[in-house]
């Protein structure tokens, strides 16, 4: 399955960060992903014991409240932009963030991986504020979902699912009409993909509804998987109703394990995917052809120290050009921003997808609103 095996290669990527190459090179990766695996068989749990999102406890953000949720965070040097009055409503699915092989899904009451979900909603999430800002806790398949192809694994990705959609339908109740955004990255942009195909590609009175999806640091294919998504690719800067997709590399980049993990695998469509119709839409120029150099990038998230946990908002240090299929970064003097130690190996800058662009896609969600309006 290609969602797995995308994944696993983040997975190994990451075990290079954080077990450091000397482990790697003395026990080799494949020992190192065996022993994150689950350590017990996937137990389906009971049918009432998920998450209900009647109860604000199982939202990481919900708009309105006091306090005040992580998605209203504003970084050092930026402006809250409520110019548009709220009239958007954002549904937002965050990344991996349980990290342990204890079990196949994350429990909701883990305190350490909701902490991290919570990062993800004020450094990802918070490009959104202009809108009111849902995003759900969910039983998030562990890292090791991505390293199997058993029933395990399966069962983990259906669960993860299960409590994402009925997050949506929550959220749809709340909002019953008017525009909605759609936000997924990692992970939560592979459940995105699931939600436009079984939800938004069968209800053309919600795909009517919808601003944009952005589906990040996920692969999509222009041609066997965005027919099957409800939704068209985006194509140019304010084009309300499409699809979005990123994945951020610097150069040199070593995109060869995301090809091979890629090419050939059935999209879903039925038709085989290939490198040369990756989906890329630049986050600054808001199309799939333009290359934008530093100077225009309006806003990066630039971390105050190592636990991302505030920011400030830099202009003009990243640009970026789509290039066969993965989003190309160049740097304002040839210099990275020091975003901290989760560049992963490769130039892979796959933790940082929205941060590189926090102002940028701000930009671009409310042109396409305007232009939806």
């Amino acid at each position: 399955m290609c969602a797995r095996r995308f994944l696993m290669v983040i997975f190994v990527l990451t075990l290079l960060v954080v077990a450091g190459a000397f482990a790697v090179f003395q026990y080799g990766s494949e020992v190192l992903v065996k022993q994150a695996l689950p350590s017990v068989p996937f137990e389906a749990p009971k049918n009432d014991t998920g998450p209900d999102y009647v109860r604000v406890e199982n939202w990481l953000n919900l708009p309105d409240t006091v306090p005040p949720g992580p998605a209203d965070w504003s970084p050092q040097g930026a402006t809250p932009d409520r110019l548009l009055g709220r009239e958007a409503a954002t549904f937002y699915i965050h990344p991996t963030t349980y990290l342990e092989k204890d079990r196949w899904n994350a429990p909701l009451g883990d305190k350490e991986s909701q902490d991290r979900a919570a990062l993800f909603v004020r450094s990802q999430a918070s490009a959104f504020q202009f809108s009111r800002v849902y995003a759900p806790k969910y039983r998030q398949a562990a890292f090791g979902a991505f390293l199997d192809t058993g029933k395990d694994a399966q069962g983990a990705l259906n669960l993860a699912y299960q409590d994402v959609g009925k997050a949506f339908d929550r959220f749809l109740v709340q909002e019953p009409k008017g525009p909605i955004i759609l936000v997924g990255h990692s992970q939560g942009a592979l459940h995105l993909t699931r939600l436009l195909r079984e939800r938004v590609a069968k209800d053309p009175a919600l795909a009517k509804r919808v601003v944009a999806a952005y589906v990040v640091g996920w692969p999509v294919s222009k041609a066997a998987d965005v027919p099957a998504m409800g939704l068209p690719a985006c194509e140019r800067r304010g084009q309300p109703g499409c699809i979005l997709s990123w994945m951020s590399f610097g150069e040199p980049a070593n995109i060869d394990p995301f090809v091979h993990v890629y090419d050939g695998t059935t999209g879903f469509t039925g038709g085989k995917r290939q490198r040369g119709d990756l989906l890329c839409v630049n986050p600054i120029t808001g199309d799939q052809a333009g290359k934008a150099t530093s100077s225009a990038n309006a806003g990066t998230l630039v971390p105050t120290d190592d636990t991302l946990a505030d920011a400030t908002l830099e202009k003009g240090l990243v640009g970026a050009e789509c290039r066969g299929g993965f989003l190309s970064l160049s740097f304002a003097d040839d210099k990275p921003p020091a975003l901290g130690p989760y560049v992963l190996p490769g130039n892979n800058y796959h933790v940082y997808d929205i941060a590189l662009f926090w102002a940028d896609i701000r930009r671009d969600a409310e042109e396409r609103l305007a232009a939806w309006r």
